[in-house]
């Protein structure tokens, strides 16, 4: 009698899966997962450099977000301690101090140090798990990508796929069971597919209209040489960039589950070829090295010894075949504690399977709106279940915020300058990838945005006060002598340019300044961080810091009122700070103010002086002024030569009533008084000639 379609169907896709879990008669895998620990562990390593160097500036007590005060606000928001722990899973409720932030910094450290060297792999990976998940839960907005979790997750699954004891070698005594081999080889495969897949179901135009790969370079975190040369090629060879993609993230899982070991090392050469073309243009930190690590997953011993074989490497594959033959019975384990893994693995197999839906049931992966409790805290708090959806949407630009501190009121501004995210028309990063630079990172995220996020201005306060550890977060301080007192967050759209204009000019980018990210702050006379909201704040800031353009500014907009009622005596109070530092414009308006009485008392004696120094630095309104002083002899003795000489300059410098006064004096002067005049108003012209070269 016949087998049923479907019972046949149903028993290859088993055969298939239990395949897949390493059930395969005559597999072993010692070799490939000591591959893959230790690239969990280099992963590790780098992972715990990096929180080793940042994680002080970052959340230390005198870093941008101190994690102290995050504590407290977590505490207070949900209550209770034991809801809060839930909530911000770390170890640092016990001590927040400096010294648990480094010693909790160095152990995660320790702890890949020693599974690189494989010394304890299951004490090292449950350390790393913890160590991380202690730093991720309280870095808060700068653990801004699925980087993290990635490795939490990670770590977490690998402990019992780790061998046992102090010093296991290859692990002979504990092979990894086959619902362990399942459950690593499962998060490879969802790490693969789920990225595929949600890039077809996102709803993403650019994924299909096949238009990906013209914008994912250029707004890539940190592109290198290679993204940007790649950016200017061509549709056709983006297409086939796109093609690689869904191959090694849709086909390449499939024929990992269901095309035996010929199909996991197609699987594996999709994989490696997409993860190493990623890593060398776009620098995605740790992502793409980890993500081929885990790629290792799909080799088993007799794969690696084949393929040993078919290179004509005999020693090596006679060397790998003795080394990993069977011989070793397996060490047995307390039935309670294979029921209790068992159990644990299969309830981790279950979340992944509810994120996995989650994730691919939503434009993006937001899990915020769980209401079951238990489940929330799994893989949203302790991040033991991920979903892995990179590059579902893309960025329809690229924005840049600037840092620009002054300390001369805001006559000169310098930039600072960050390590490797772009910022400077003639600079891409370097290839920096494993590493992540967590802080450019984030500021990257945030900016992109556009829109004003609490961390910018957060960021910008702390180089105001100038924290040491938050400006060597930057690849140089632009202010070795003092801070400065104001500070701008300007924000740029780069683009890149075209092959011509970098061959032409060095240039990699076009960049386009849009505006400010977010106000001006500046330190008050009292010493406090404010923020300049209007013009009237930019310049009232500027103008208190000493700069006498913008004292002269500020006065202007109290005397008429533009952006703040009209108030005649701060206009003349700050025409004169101007006035007295040799603004031309504050020395006429003041002069006026004086004369006319407006803001304090009229004084016509005190007017003309004003009026005579904008007059000598070529103030035409003043020299007009100070003509009619002199010839009507307000405020100053009676003078029509030198007032017909100053008329004249005002009249040759387009003052509109300047001449009419001129010929009126003309008529009166006589040829004797008009000669003298004429005399004068040559000398002046001099004076003022020589003052202009001087300045």
């Amino acid at each position: 009698m016949p087998v049923p379609v479907s019972r046949s169907w149903f028993r290859w896709v088993w055969g298939r899966l239990l395949d897949f879990a390493g059930v395969a008669p005559g597999a072993s895998h010692l070799w490939p997962r000591w591959l893959v620990l230790r690239a969990v562990g280099a992963v590790f390593v780098v992972v715990f450099s990096g929180v080793v160097t940042e994680a002080p500036a970052l959340i230390g007590p005198d870093g941008v977000a101190p994690l102290t005060g995050f504590l407290e606000h977590v505490r207070t928001t949900h209550g209770s301690l034991g809801a809060a722990v839930l909530r911000c899973p770390s170890l640092f409720w016990i001590d927040s101090g400096p010294v648990a932030l480094a010693g909790l910094a160095w152990l995660g450290l320790a702890a890949a140090v020693a599974l690189v060297c494989n010394l304890w792999p299951r004490l090292a990976l449950f350390l790393c798990w913890l160590v991380l998940l202690s730093f991720v839960s309280v870095y808060h907005v700068f653990s801004p990508t699925q980087m993290d979790g990635l490795m939490i997750e990670t770590a977490l699954v690998c402990i019992p796929y780790a061998p046992r004891g102090l010093r296991p070698g290859l692990g002979a005594q504990s092979p990894p069971s086959p619902l362990v081999l399942f459950m690593v080889r499962w998060l490879l495969f969802r790490v693969m597919f789920e990225d595929g897949l949600v890039k077809l179901l996102s709803g993403e135009p650019r994924w299909r209209d096949f238009t990906a790969m013209e914008v994912m370079y250029e707004t890539a975190p940190f592109p290198t040489i290679l993204g940007f040369l790649d950016h200017q090629l061509s549709h056709t060879y983006h297409l086939f960039e796109i093609g690689l993609t869904f191959l090694a993230e849709l086909l390449a899982p499939l024929l990992a589950v269901f095309a035996g070991r010929r199909g996991r090392w197609i699987a594996l050469g999709l994989w490696w070829a997409l993860q190493g073309g990623i890593q060398a243009t776009a620098n995605f930190g740790w992502l793409n090295t980890a993500a081929a690590g885990l790629g290792l997953l799909l080799l088993d011993d007799q794969m690696m010894t084949q393929a040993a074989e078919r290179l004509r490497l005999r020693r090596l594959a006679a060397w790998l075949a003795q080394t990993s033959a069977p011989g070793v019975v397996s060490l047995p384990r307390p039935a309670w504690r294979t029921r209790l893994l068992y159990a644990g693995l299969w309830t981790h197999f279950g979340l992944t399977w509810y994120v996995f839906g989650l994730g691919l049931s939503r434009p993006v992966a937001d899990f915020s709106y769980d209401t079951a409790r238990p489940l929330r805290y799994a893989f949203l708090d302790f991040k033991c279940a991920n979903s892995y959806t990179l590059y579902e949407t893309f960025l329809q630009q690229r924005l840049t915020v600037e840092f620009a501190g002054s300390n001369d009121a805001g006559k000169t501004w310098r930039p600072y300058r960050y390590h490797h995210l772009p910022q400077d028309e003639h600079r891409v990063a370097g290839f920096i990838a494993p590493r992540f630079l967590r802080f450019e990172a984030t500021l990257q995220i945030v900016g992109s945005t556009g829109q004003e996020q609490p961390l910018i201005p957060l960021v910008a306060s702390h180089l105001l006060a100038g924290n040491t550890r938050v400006v060597g977060l930057f690849a140089e301080n632009p202010f070795p002598d003092r801070p400065p007192t104001l500070l701008r967050m300007r924000l740029y759209r780069l683009r890149f340019t075209d092959l011509e204009t970098w061959r032409r000019t060095g240039a990699f980018w076009k960049r386009e300044d849009i505006g400010d990210y977010a106000p001006m702050l500046y330190v008050s006379p009292s010493g406090r961080v404010e923020r300049a909201v209007t013009v009237l704040d930019v310049e009232r800031a500027k103008a208190e810091a000493g700069n006498p353009d913008s004292q002269a500014h500020l006065g202007f907009m109290f005397a008429i009122g533009r952006g703040a009622s009209k108030q005649p005596t701060e206009a003349r109070r700050w025409f004169r700070r101007a006035a007295e530092q040799g603004v031309a414009e504050a020395q006429y308006n003041l002069g006026v103010m004086v004369a006319e009485g407006a803001g304090g008392p009229a004084d016509a004696a005190e007017a003309v002086p004003w009026f005579q120094r904008a007059a000598e630095q070529g103030h035409r309104a003043a020299q007009f002024e100070l003509g009619v002083c002199l010839a009507t002899g307000e405020g100053t003795r009676q003078d029509e030569v030198e007032a017909f000489a100053w008329f004249e300059l005002a009249a040759e410098a387009g003052h509109p009533q300047a001449r009419a006064y001129a010929d009126t004096l003309r008529q009166r002067l006589g040829a004797t008084g008009l000669a003298a005049a004429q005399d004068r108003r040559r000398a002046l012209r001099a004076l003022l000639d020589a003052r202009a070269t001087r300045r």
